[in-house]
C-alpha cells in the first residue's frame, strides 16, 4: 500500500515522458534511456545546480517505477499522461501501441497504420 501511495503523490508526472520512451516501451529501452539520461543529467557534471539535481532525481524516480513490473502496472492504471501537451503527430506516435491494442488489432499492425498516417499527413500539408 505504501508503494502505491508514493506513486499517487507523483501522479502529475508523466514518467514515460521523463525517460523519453513510448508507453509500450520494453524493459531494455527503458533501461537504455535511463542510463543515457542519468549520464547526461548527473549532478556531478553541473556542480551544485539545483535544477539539474531535481531533473536527475525525477529521472531516477521514473526509472524506479517503470523498471519494476508491479509499480509500472500500478502507475499505468493510476498515472497521469500529459496528453494535452502533445501535437496530434506526437500523440499518435506515442500512443499507437495502446490505441491498436485497445481496438483489438494488436501491435503487429503498426506498419500499415503508420503508413496510413504518413499518407494522410502528406495530404494535409498540401
Amino acid at each position: 500500500m505504501a508503494g502505491s501511495d508514493n506513486i499517487s503523490t507523483h501522479s502529475h508526472k508523466d514518467f514515460y515522458k521523463v525517460l523519453e520512451v513510448d508507453y509500450d516501451a520494453n524493459d531494455e529501452k527503458i533501461r537504455f534511456n535511463y542510463r543515457m539520461l542519468a549520464l547526461k543529467w548527473h549532478p556531478d557534471k553541473y556542480k551544485g545546480d539545483s535544477d539539474v539535481t531535481t531533473k536527475f532525481q525525477e529521472i531516477n524516480e521514473a526509472y524506479e517505477v517503470l523498471s519494476d513490473p508491479a509499480k509500472r502496472l500500478d502507475y499505468d492504471l493510476t498515472g497521469t499522461y500529459e496528453i494535452d501537451k502533445y501535437t496530434l503527430r506526437e500523440y499518435l506516435a506515442r500512443f499507437k501501441g495502446m490505441i491498436l491494442t485497445c481496438n483489438g488489432l494488436g501491435i503487429g499492425h503498426t506498419s500499415t497504420w503508420t503508413k496510413q498516417v504518413t499518407e494522410t499527413d502528406g495530404l494535409s500539408e498540401k
